[in-house]
């Protein structure tokens, strides 16, 4: 391995999304990832399906499609965590770890001696990364925590979704477990912000994360709105609070979106679209009045932009350098010429399918780029090898443990 964290190994004990999101960027920039799973079972997601991935006859296998988009890059080992020669294998795999990635409810790990303040003994320069709901501190701090719980109660769903009082008004979840993400990748920096400083002083730590503290976060602008005026925003659909003509808009047949990020780039619209006089009008020469009277420009744009169709527009507006872009379902982003220039998709060797389609990194190195060594892990495929690399285990003495059912190899 020769990814920029090649010189990292990190114990994965997280299951679902948010920690094996960071584990699996951490995996993609170099890092060895070891993959604790419960023995027969695995992964909670390795049963999110359908869609499964199919064996190279055609036929499902074991591993969900939602399973396989987090776990590339990892070694899968099969502990039984709830018996106490499980916890110390687990304990003597830490004391050749650097990180430590959890996702267990608070103190849920302190009963197997798993949690930080029992690893750092062992290892008193370890990372420690929890991932909870709401953090280690707190009124909530023993609550589980949910994406869809976590978009709502952290102000997303407020700020997405159509307003009015018709059938299809209301808030809105968005479309992937965004607060996971986010909080995964969150995550990939505090650890490596952690080992940084472990660098520098030869100190671990505790990072605690909380996916409502990274989704408060991350409203951006909508927080430092509200922050700002007092007035919390809500619902505007696929308008944008802070820039006019900034949201989707139907043409004759399909959805285009115009992003006019500047008055230069509005009068280069209004020229495209024949309405040279618009960007001319007090009213909307600047984006502040065009906010301001938003409700009067939008239904003159509705109207013209409507009248042509979606490819003449792109075509004008991007040779007039004016933002604009179709709305893509996900087959036609896949097909795209930019997203495959730019290897956003990648197939990965598969002990059972053959071949694997995985979604790729956005991580472009020019010296150090990310390598895709290997496909999410079967359950249990690394138990025997890890077992014996790293802890020196016999092959008698990892049978006699796979017998007594305290790991699956």
């Amino acid at each position: 391995m020769s990814g920029p964290l090649s010189h990292i190994r990190v114990l994965d004990l997280s299951r679902i999304l948010a920690g094996p999101w960071a584990s699996q960027t951490l995996g993609d920039l170099g890092a060895e990832i070891i993959k604790i799973e419960r023995p027969q079972v695995g992964d909670d997601t390795r049963q999110w399906g359908p869609p499964y991935i199919k064996d190279e006859d055609g036929n499902d296998t074991r591993d969900a499609a939602y399973y396989m988009s987090a776990n590339r890059n990892k070694r899968s080992v099969a502990i039984d965590m709830a018996a106490p020669d499980g916890q110390a294998l687990i304990r003597d795999l830490v004391a050749h770890c650097d990180v430590v990635i959890e996702n267990f409810k608070v103190g849920g790990l302190k009963k197997y001696g798993l949690d930080y303040d029992s690893l750092k003994k062992i290892k008193p320069d370890l990372v420690y990364c929890s991932i909870t709901g709401f953090g280690q501190t707190g009124p909530y701090a023993n609550r589980a925590g949910y994406d869809f719980l976590i978009q709502g109660m952290g102000g997303l769903m407020s700020v997405t979704g159509q307003p009015g009082n018709g059938p299809e008004a209301g808030p809105v979840k968005v479309g992937v477990a965004l607060s996971d993400v986010m909080t995964g990748l969150y995550a990939v920096i505090g650890v490596q912000a952690a080992l940084a400083h472990r660098d520098r002083t030869g100190e671990g730590q505790h990072v605690d994360l909380a996916l409502l503290d990274v989704q408060v976060a991350t409203l951006a602008n909508q927080a430092m709105n509200y922050l700002a005026s007092g007035n919390a925003p809500g619902l505007m659909g696929n308008a944008h609070p802070n820039i006019v003509p900034y949201q989707a808009f139907a043409t004759s047949d399909g959805h285009m979106i115009l992003a006019v990020g500047n008055d230069n780039q509005f009068a280069k619209f209004c020229k495209v679209a024949g309405m040279a006089e618009l960007a001319e009008d007090e009213r909307f020469t600047t984006n502040a009045s065009r906010v301001k009277y938003r409700d009067e420009l939008v239904p003159i744009l509705r109207e013209r932009i409507v009248k042509d169709e979606l490819d003449w527009w792109i075509s004008q507006l991007e040779t007039a350098h004016v933002p604009c872009g179709p709305i893509n379902t996900i087959d036609r982003v896949f097909a795209d010429p930019q997203v495959q220039a730019r290897d956003m998709k990648v197939e990965l060797d598969h002990p059972v399918a053959g071949k694997v389609p995985s979604v790729g990194s956005p991580l472009k190195f020019s010296n150090s780029p990310v390598e895709y060594r290997n496909a999410p892990p079967v359950l249990a495929a690394d138990t025997k090898d890890v077992l014996k690399s790293v802890l020196s285990l016999s092959e008698d003495d990892i049978t006699k443990l796979a017998e007594r059912g305290i790991v699956q190899q």
